[in-house]
């Protein structure tokens, strides 16, 4: 059996005009030979509704009542779908997460999968020759119906790909695969056949909006194959895969992330383990903190700044105010108009001067940079927000622009 995973965003699905378009795709498919799973998000717009409507029926609303609220965008859309596949002789059916099912932890609003019954899913596809599958959503074991994150069709796709070892896992976007920088603000970004998970999981988490960055950790782990192709245009995609052919650049991509804030505590004891129980405490509230940088001062005491999600400043602040007395700092400063504007590359590993490159590109746009952060395949820096788009142009064009 051939197996062929299809995801269709909220903009692929939002009305009846777009899911003939999708119709299409399903049926070229079935043509080759495929069994097909297409899992499908919420139609354009229907998941912020169903957000307005919560915080107008509560003020602070429960997050595993919320996760009921929102599973019902999705399964809108793969009731809406399976009747129009029905109504033109295509064996399909709709499942939901939890009528599999999609087994999730109890994080309500940000779910992790734990497993899928993927034997179920199999002889469903015995049965039927498209299943389309309601993204973004599972349930715990004990029934409780839980969501994905913002993104998390992405992820339901690449998981249903892995328990069905299928052939192929296709994420459909309104872009035609993965650029160098967002087309739609960038003049000159270009298309990219084929990069690694590597540098396609930097690109997600550093703000690229074209995969969902768990999806693309769960594609690296189990070696799906995966390709990000366009909704809108019959062209080929970009292939991401374990090892890609040579390009002549050293980096893969430019992105950008707004959606960031810095915190430093300040006047910390310069002593073992401060750092140790400042990111302990956080982590055990479950925030994600990415750059970090200590600083020592001339009275033995020290700073530590790091930054994170803005929708996770107050819960920060909450748990360092909280433990004030046991960490024992002076105060803590919040800056929330910065962005990190990063370059990724697996090239890089072996190239000196890309760090260099991509410092005179900002001095030569006159934007200053507040700090940096690096691994093997990434640069990047803290910048004020309003330079933000101005970098992101200028570091591609020294890049790419002779290319």
């Amino acid at each position: 059996m051939r197996i062929l995973v299809q995801k269709f965003g909220g903009s692929s699905v939002a009305d009846l005009e777009c899911m003939k378009k999708v119709r299409g795709k399903v049926r070229e498919a079935l043509a080759e030979g495929y069994k097909l799973v297409v899992v499908l998000s919420a139609r354009s717009g229907r998941t912020n509704a169903l957000l307005e409507m919560a915080y107008q029926w509560s003020d602070e609303p429960d997050p595993a009542e919320m996760d009921v609220l929102l599973t019902t965008g999705e399964q809108e859309s793969v009731a809406l779908f399976s009747m129009l596949l029905q109504d033109d002789g295509i064996k399909a059916r709709s499942l939901l997460g939890f009528q599999l099912p999609v087994l999730t932890d109890g994080d309500f609003g940000s779910a992790r999968i734990q497993s899928i019954d993927a034997a179920m899913l199999r002889r469903e596809m015995e049965k039927y020759d498209v299943l389309v599958m309601a993204g973004f959503q599972g349930c715990t074991a004990e029934g409780r119906l839980t969501t994905l994150g913002r993104g998390g069709s992405d992820t339901s796709a690449v998981a249903l790909a892995t328990a069905l070892h299928a052939d192929l896992c296709q994420i459909y976007t309104d872009v035609d695969g993965v650029y160098t920088a967002d087309p739609r603000h960038v003049t000159g970004a270009r298309k990219i056949d084929e990069i690694t998970y590597d540098e396609m999981l930097e690109l997600a988490s550093l703000g690229a909006q074209v995969l969902h960055n768990r999806s693309v950790e769960l594609a690296k782990k189990y070696h799906v194959n995966m390709e990000v192709v366009s909704s809108l245009e019959r062209k080929p995609g970009t292939k991401v895969k374990e090892v890609v052919k040579m390009e002549k650049t050293n980096i893969a991509g430019v992105a950008k992330d707004v959606s960031i804030a810095r915190i430093a505590v300040v006047g910390l004891e310069h002593s073992p383990g401060v750092a140790f129980r400042i990111f302990s405490l956080l982590g055990k509230a479950n925030i994600n903190v990415d750059a970090i940088i200590q600083s020592i001062g001339r009275d033995e005491s020290k700073d530590i700044s790091f930054t994170l999600p803005r929708a996770d400043v107050e819960d920060a602040l909450r748990v360092l105010e909280e433990q004030k007395e046991a960490l024992r700092f002076d105060h803590v400063t919040v800056e929330d108009k910065i962005a990190k504007v990063s370059i990724v590359g697996a090239g890089m590993m072996t190239t000196p001067g890309v760090a260099a490159k991509m410092f005179e590109a900002l001095y030569d746009a006159n934007i200053n940079i507040q700090m940096i952060n690096t691994s093997e395949i990434r640069v990047s820096v803290l910048i004020d927000e309003n330079d933000a788009a101005a970098a992101v142009r200028a570091v591609h064009d020294k890049f790419f622009g002779e290319v």
